[in-house]
């Protein structure tokens, strides 16, 4: 009787040792990984307004190994040469692609967002850095290095947006005043929503694709709050940022319904030229530009009230110095 539950205690740890062998095996370790490869179509690109829509550049990649079959995101670094990719521009790549072609335009765009100078050739360095997840160290593929000088693109893309009707050809701008592809500008918005445009039609548009992302088939983006916003689009890596913002606006006796009691604020044009402009009309009398609605922050005649004498429709431009707080302004009457 001991004899049999013995040997079945025995088979029991032989079948035991055979399943966990077995389980062992069918493990799935990640292996520190073996960087990809990367070749470029070119050793230098030349760059011009002639090429803005013509590929200029063609990347080819191999995949990274890292001991299995795993999902792979490849994202090419570049950055200028000498600087060791301390502080690179990512282009993330869409999976399972080996082959990127870049238009004359995007690849300016990523160029503009090195830094590099538009005047002289530089060399750039470019790799591919492949990774599987947060817990496993990303690896580098080998570098190859090609000559280009972007050239400076001021571009627009547009706010459509329920404080604006919705309608692309009327909606306020972003501005890239060098092309890099990351636009800025300031908005009042009604504290509802609105996406991104390229253009000043519904062709493409940006939605929130979640956590400060955008995509093309994201849903409307918040304003978060009625105001002024600084809103600011990256379109190489399709990210956004939204803030509250500065503003001005005009008060003053000179004003209709105003009378040193109420504000109207200006529009800023977002052009690069830190200008805020309105076209009102006016009677006879002083008004002051001030910010946020604030005695703190004024602009006027050399410190002084802004004198009206003649009544009339008058068009306003204030052009802010680099610290926000001084400037100067025109006064044109229409």
């Amino acid at each position: 009787m001991k004899s049999t539950f013995y040997k079945l205690l025995a088979l029991s740890f032989i079948a035991l040792s055979l399943w966990s062998c077995k389980k062992d095996e069918t493990q799935t370790v990640a292996s520190a990984g073996t960087g990809g490869s990367l070749k470029s179509s070119v050793t230098s690109v030349t760059l011009d307004k002639s090429v803005l829509e013509t590929d200029v550049i063609t990347f080819t990649t191999t995949n990274a190994n890292f001991g299995y079959n795993a999902a792979i995101t490849n994202v090419l670094q570049l950055a200028a040469k000498g600087t060791n990719f301390a502080q690179p521009k990512e282009a993330p790549l869409d999976v399972n692609v080996t082959s990127k072609s870049y238009n004359g335009l995007d690849f300016n765009n990523l160029l503009l967002a090195l830094g590099l100078s538009t005047t002289t050739t530089s060399e750039v360095e470019i790799r591919l850095k492949s990774s599987i997840s947060n817990a496993v160290a990303p690896v580098y593929s080998n570098v190859v290095t090609i000559s280009a000088k972007p050239f400076p693109l001021t571009s627009w893309i547009y706010v459509p947006g329920n404080y604006q009707g919705w309608n692309p050809a009327t909606a306020d701008s972003l501005v890239s005043i060098t092309g890099n592809g990351v636009y800025s500008g300031i908005i009042k918005f009604d504290g509802d929503n609105f996406k991104i445009t390229p253009a000043k039609k519904w062709d493409i548009a940006y939605g929130n694709a979640g956590g400060g992302k955008l995509s093309t088939t994201g849903g409307d983006i918040s304003s978060v709050s009625a105001g002024f916003k600084l809103l600011t689009v990256d379109l190489n890596t399709l990210v956004y940022t939204i803030a509250d913002a500065d503003y001005w606006s005009i008060i003053g006796n000179a004003i209709p319904g105003s009378n040193w009691d109420k504000d109207i604020d200006l529009k800023a044009t977002n052009d690069g030229n830190n200008t805020w402009t309105t076209t009102v009309a006016l009677t006879p009398g002083a008004f002051k530009f001030r910010r946020n609605h604030d005695w703190g922050t004024n602009i006027g005649d050399n410190g002084n009230d802004i004198n009206v004498t003649s009544a009339g429709n008058y068009k306003l431009v204030l052009t802010l110095n680099a610290d926000g707080k001084t400037g100067s302004y025109t006064m044109t009457k229409l």
